[in-house]
């Protein structure tokens, strides 16, 4: 197969070229789209009874407000006379906003709901009738000082609004910092410039062509604005990868003596197929994705399994177009000051013949690293994303401080119960005064009347609904949704049971976790056990051993807890929030499940790409000590380099202003640099000198199978 595609990119090199510039303006100019038809939401279950309970309330009046208008006193309180009149001239003003609609203020209704208990802040809530696409205009006319008061707008359209402007910026500023850096290092990597340029070019490529995929995507299903991210973060690094394998190839080609056509032929017969099968494993990886509810983590699927093949198609069809028609100019451009570099690293050789000589002295003291640092992942909690993933700086995320700080009866943070059915008054207040003796509940409001600790108590009730059959409890809590027992009390609320003639759904924060934990957690033995199967699967057809993959997923799976034991430290226990400028919270856990695909993807990746040299090697007919050695050093200094290119891609991402992007680019950074070096170079050679001859043992059945089928590299 890829001698056929040798043979045809060697033909024709100027027409695939052509082709590849007008695919790259035909997508660049559908991708642009893409960033006004993707979203910032994705995090429910939304077959969840918590997602059902939010859509009901969407339409519900007094329900969850897509608007918070904060008005702030300052000094005075918001009984005062001056304050009270501005504060009702707003509410008239909102009122007779075209794009607002139901809007409930304190300055109307006196509601204590709406008001902080030391009388500082009132709120104004509103909803919109275009989404977060008004917010802007919004702002721009009633945020600010207004008299005696200040106004600032929160709630969820505001928070998804600050989060998409947020992400732009990001992706702004991440490439501002990674396409230098990296153009840098691949002058040093590369010593010349036209070869330099061509990872950027395949990058390039694969970043336009996921973005055209989401645009399409975008038009007919949810996805996702955060694929953004790692589409730019993988396509760019994987195409550092590719075609840093690809070139060094060519280019030993060259240097052993043979014509620019001939190296291409050797360099896709090898490291072509190398590329290939690398791809499919990260593809699979990522495919797993799928498995989950969450649109989050399905956009997440859309976008890694377009940008990985995006890049591997650039980096064996276009790539090598483009050195059959630089030829040897590939080293025009040359550093002066930098001297031609073999691929051949002696350093990693030697590492190798260290680690191959007394393999029990230097990989123990590495495992005890690695175990240590995933110690952590046993206190681990998890949460799912609100107005906190914002800086503090954002006025979404001040708004949401304010209301956990100084209204303890916020309906925002209490579940809500909805009763689907017609229940007489008796009956719904005996469900409340049920839901009311619940540790942990501080009062149950129903159109029947407010209760706590099973009695009769003042406060608001709950307006009734605009449409008949449907009943609304909030039942305020003093527990935070994140806790163990704020999640064992979404279990009780559900399990006492609703009126008769009636069917209880409960929403709300802590209910809204409960669900997405659900949703994760049912699937995630499957999703872990397929991509383990499919993985080994591949890896076999790779090898035709079943011990490399077993002992690949084994050492994976110890980098990748040692990696999501200092993302706890780092994002749940507040370990650089000074530096990184992020709050102190559990995890989120998409974005964990996430992390886990991604890294143990990107770790197969440089596996594939030890592994390959090293079976060369071996079918070559090197011993075992020999052959791991010379793969180490064969492979050794594209590997490292690679990953440091790749890492610096990601680390680019801890300058966000939102919390889980920062741990999408700090988690996979970190994963990729230990894979590349503590693994790569210590443990995979300790590991196969403790396997020995048996290294490349299978059952004999198996062999046969690997005869027919396997995917072995040309040598």
């Amino acid at each position: 197969m890829f001698t056929r595609l040798a043979n045809l990119v060697i033909r024709r090199p100027r027409a695939i070229l052509v082709l590849a510039l007008l695919f790259l303006a035909a997508t660049a100019g559908l991708g642009v789209s893409a960033f006004g038809k993707l979203q910032t939401g994705g995090f429910a279950d939304p077959s969840a009874d918590s997602t059902r309970v939010e859509e009901m309330l969407d339409d519900w009046p007094g329900g969850t407000a897509d608007l918070v208008f904060l008005i702030d006193a300052g000094p005075n309180t918001v009984s005062d006379p001056a304050v009270s009149a501005s504060g009702r001239e707003l509410t008239r003003e909102l009122t007779r906003d075209s794009e607002l609609v139901r809007v409930t203020s304190w300055f109307d209704t006196s509601s204590p709901a709406l008001r902080s208990a030391d009388g500082r802040y009132a709120l104004v809530l509103a909803d919109t009738v275009a989404g977060d696409d008004v917010v802007p205009e919004l702002r721009d006319h009633y945020a600010g000082r207004r008299g005696p008061v200040t106004v600032t707008i929160g709630g969820p359209e505001a928070v998804s609004l600050d989060i998409t402007d947020q992400v732009g910026k990001d992706l702004a500023v991440a490439e501002s910092i990674a396409v230098p850096l990296i153009l840098l290092l691949l002058l040093v990597a590369f010593r010349s410039l036209v070869a330099a340029l061509l990872p950027l070019m395949i990058g390039v490529l694969a970043v336009f062509a996921t973005f055209a995929e989401l645009a399409v995507l975008g038009s007919l299903t949810q996805v996702s604005i955060f694929a953004i991210n790692l589409t730019t973060a993988l396509g760019l690094g994987l195409a550092v990868d590719y075609a840093m394998l690809i070139v060094s190839r060519y280019r030993e080609g060259l240097g052993s003596g043979l014509e620019p056509a001939d190296a291409v032929r050797r360099c896709l017969a090898t490291a072509g197929r190398t590329v290939a099968f690398s791809a499919l494993t990260v593809a699979t990886a990522l495919t797993v994705l799928l498995l989950f509810p969450l649109y989050f983590l399905r956009s997440f699927a859309y976008a890694g399994i377009g940008v990985v093949l995006a890049a591997m198609l650039a980096a064996v069809v276009v790539l090598p177009a483009a050195l059959v028609v630089l030829g040897r100019r590939i080293e025009r451009g040359r550093i002066p000051s930098l001297r031609p570099t073999s691929a051949e690293s002696t350093f990693w050789g030697r590492v190798a013949a260290t680690v191959l000589r007394r393999p029990a002295l230097t990989a123990a003291p590495v495992l005890a690293v690695l175990v240590l640092a995933a110690s952590p992942l046993l206190g681990s909690h998890f949460a799912t994303p609100d107005d906190r993933v914002l800086r503090v700086s954002a006025d979404a995320r001040a708004v949401g401080d304010v209301l956990r700080d100084d209204f303890p009866g916020n309906d925002a943070a209490a579940m809500q119960v909805v009763l689907m059915g017609t229940p007489d008054k008796s009956a719904v207040s005996d469900y409340a005064r049920k839901l009311s003796r619940l540790d942990g509940v501080t009062q149950v409001r129903s159109t029947a009347g407010s209760y706590a600790d099973g009695r009769a108590a003042t406060g608001p009730a709950p307006t009734d609904p605009e449409h008949e059959g449907a009943e609304r409890l909030v039942v305020g809590t003093s527990l935070g949704a994140e806790t163990s027992d704020g999640q064992d009390l979404v279990r009780e609320v559900r399990a006492i049971a609703p009126p008769t003639g009636t069917t209880s759904y409960v929403g709300g924060p802590a209910a809204e976790l409960a669900d997405s934990k659900a949703a994760v957690g049912s699937r995630l033995p499957a999703a872990l056990g397929l991509v383990a199967v499919l993985t080994f699967a591949l890896l076999f057809l790779f090898t035709g051993t079943v011990v490399q993959p077993l002992r690949a997923l084994l050492l994976n799976a110890v980098s990748l807890s040692a990696t999501l034991g200092l993302m706890v430290l780092v994002f749940q226990h507040g370990w650089f929030d000074d530096v990184l400028g992020h709050t102190a919270r559990p995890l989120d856990i998409a974005m964990l499940v996430l992390l886990v695909c991604i890294t143990f993807g990107l770790s197969m990746d440089y596996e594939v790409f030890v592994v390959s040299r090293i079976i060369e090697e071996h079918e070559a007919g090197a011993d075992l000590a020999t052959s791991v050695t010379r793969g180490l050093s064969g492979t050794g200094r594209i590997v490292t380099t690679a990953a440091a290119l790749l890492a610096v891609n990601f680390f680019a991402f801890t300058t966000s202003g939102v919390t889980f992007i920062q741990m999408f680019g700090l988690g996979s950074g970190l994963a990729i640099l230990i894979d590349a070096t503590l693994v790569r170079a210590v443990l995979v050679p300790a590991a196969m000198r403790v396997t020995g001859q048996y290294s490349w043992w299978a059952p004999r059945f198996l062999q046969r199978v690997h005869r027919r089928i396997g995917l072995r590299e040309a040598t």
